[in-house]
């Protein structure tokens, strides 16, 4: 399964440097001025997994193998959209193209500015929650003029048109697609209208290092759902200073470095566990001699569904799953020693999989 976040925002936010960050090197230009980005910035991302090297240390011992199998974590594509500003969906900076970048990507990674530094130019940036606002006003009148022109086209099938019409009346209101109550059937009229608003988000706080601990966090994201009257599950708090330091470093110092400011996790975990979460998706696993590999898939996929993310013809020709919680997996000691102890499961189709199920599935010829 492909996961896109686009990560967009005004210029001189942080995106450009969160990308340089998440990707551990250089390969977009974080320059102090407007439009430094040109073309959408796209890099591959694993996602951050420790569940895969315990499997890998337990298949070693477990097929007594010299050196551990190679390990393939999940991943996620990360692409970096140029700075967007008031005026956009009528062209104003670089926005009409830009705007068509965001209509590509699974979900937006919008950053808003949350920290004071004089050296760097405030373009357009106010504060954290107008920053906001000023995006989502350019993608809401983006989406409205295609909703217009859907209304306006004689060809336009019934119920699309009658969708598009209470779309139009929602954003009308400055409310995004996404937040619109609709049928199944409603959403897939749409679909081929391919609206910016219609894409999840997560909302990313870039704050100043004196501020990146786990209580002013959470006072942050609380803070900024009461002022933009959205859910606090939408909120990730990162310090893009930060995580270019993290970059450089290996990870026993990342661990390091992250319990003496007091945090769990990167901000690079917090932004992928934020947007799996907004995409409702879950990783199961696969361990054997030549690989250990986590595959994402949907929340609430039947087994054909997820053996299909590893090949498409696995969902015809699939006959059971050999599944084995993470937790069961690693307690007994491997695949073998579960089945001994009665902890592996044969499931047929309508099994639902789970997150963290380590799954062997057999295929059909």
């Amino acid at each position: 399964m492909n996961l896109s976040v686009g990560i967009v925002g005004l210029p001189n936010v942080g995106k450009s440097t969160l990308f340089n960050a998440l990707l551990k090197k250089q390969q977009a230009l974080a320059a102090n001025y407007p439009f430094a980005t040109i073309e959408p910035n796209v890099g591959i991302v694993p996602v951050p997994d420790s569940r895969l090297i315990q499997l890998a240390e337990i298949t070693r011992t477990e097929d007594k193998l010299a050196a551990l199998p190679p390990l393939k974590p999940a991943t996620v594509e990360f692409v970096d959209i140029a700075g967007l500003v008031k005026g956009a969906s009528e062209g104003a900076g670089l926005g009409n193209k830009f705007l068509s970048h965001i209509r590509e990507v699974s979900v937006i990674a919008h950053v808003v500015r949350a920290f004071e530094d004089a050296d760097v130019i405030r373009e357009g940036s106010t504060t954290p929650d107008e920053d906001y606002q000023t995006i989502q006003t350019e993608l809401i009148i983006a989406d409205l003029q295609t909703l217009q022109k859907t209304l306006d086209n004689r060809k336009t099938e019934h119920t699309k048109h009658t969708v598009a019409k209470k779309l139009l009346a929602e954003l009308d209101s400055g409310k995004r697609a996404y937040d619109v109550l609709l049928t199944i059937e409603e959403k897939d009229a749409i679909t081929d209208l391919f609206l910016l608003t219609m894409k999840p988000e997560v909302i990313v706080l870039n704050v100043t290092e004196s501020e990146y601990n786990e209580s002013t966090i959470l006072e942050r994201i609380s803070n900024y759902a009461k002022a933009l009257s959205l859910p606090e599950d939408r909120f990730v708090v990162i310090c893009a200073k930060i995580e270019s330091d993290l970059a450089g470093l290996d990870e026993s110092d990342q661990q390091s470095y992250l319990a003496e400011l007091g945090v769990g996790a990167s901000g690079l975990e917090r932004l992928i566990n934020k947007t799996y979460e907004q995409l409702g998706l879950i990783s199961f696993l696969t361990a054997g001699e030549k690989e250990v590999r986590a595959w994402t898939t949907k929340k609430g996929s039947s087994a054909p569904l997820a053996a299909g993310e590893i090949h498409t013809d696995f969902i015809k020709k699939f006959i059971k799953a050999e599944v084995i919680s993470f937790e069961d997996y690693i307690s007994t000691g491997g695949r073998k020693k579960a089945s001994e102890v009665g902890k592996a499961r044969l499931e047929g189709k309508d099994y639902i999989v789970k997150d963290g199920d380590v799954i062997e599935f057999k295929i059909g010829a």
